[in-house]
């Protein structure tokens, strides 16, 4: 009998213990500028203090032996109310677990930027997957006012089917996600900032990053 291999991308999340089951709010965190940088054509967001998705129900998971799966978006826009277009988004899904022993966390990227990282804090591994979250600024005015939101929560398994494929990541179907609110019983996460004019930014260099 033939063996069949699956790439990478697409085992890492399978088996993953979903969190829509657990009721949550959703948190919602005010970005500030120093949360904000440049690094080169891309814009990057530093997790927010209080901005923590390894903490809580999913941290009780992830030390149960579970392994969770996040869903990521970073998008620009040109106004706050709710139903304007998006500029630009960039998304990525990340496949977390956590190690018992050594009481540290590894984390996949399965989006275009694929790459891992282990033995990481839970801090260090939220940082790491933000900054996996790059998006593309190239041709969007640096001089208005934009509003950025950043969005992250859990994968529900309605949502799993269209997303991940024997190809990798449908990038355009993740994005239709974020497109629908989170549904009731599906933990989410936001930070926002804005009017935020891109050229008031930071810069910092990528070279100083690992992963």
């Amino acid at each position: 009998m033939r063996k069949v291999t699956r790439p990478w991308w697409l085992t890492a999340g399978l088996g993953a213990t979903l969190l829509s089951g657990l009721a949550a709010p959703t948190l919602e965190v005010r970005l500030n500028r120093d949360d904000l940088h440049l690094d080169g054509d891309d814009l990057r967001v530093s997790a927010p203090a209080k901005f923590q998705f390894l903490s809580g129900k999913p941290l009780e998971k992830l030390k149960d032996g579970a392994t969770l799966v996040y869903l990521a978006q970073l998008s620009l826009s040109a106004s706050s109310d709710a139903g304007t277009p998006l500029i630009r988004p960039a998304v990525n899904r990340f496949v977390v677990s956590y190690d018992v022993w050594e009481e540290k966390f590894s984390v996949t990227s399965t989006g275009l930027e694929r790459a891992t990282a282990s033995h990481l804090s839970a801090s260090a591994a939220e940082g790491w997957c933000l900054d996996h979250l790059p998006l593309v600024i190239d041709g969007v005015p640096r001089d208005k006012p934009l509003w950025i939101k950043l969005e992250l929560r859990a994968e529900d398994a309605r949502d799993q089917a269209g997303v991940v494929g024997e190809s990798g990541i449908n990038l355009t179907r993740l994005i239709e996600v974020f497109s629908n609110p989170a549904r009731a019983q599906q933990m989410h996460w936001e930070a926002s900032a804005g009017p935020v004019r891109l050229e008031d930014l930071k810069r910092e260099r990528r070279s100083s990053r690992s992963g």
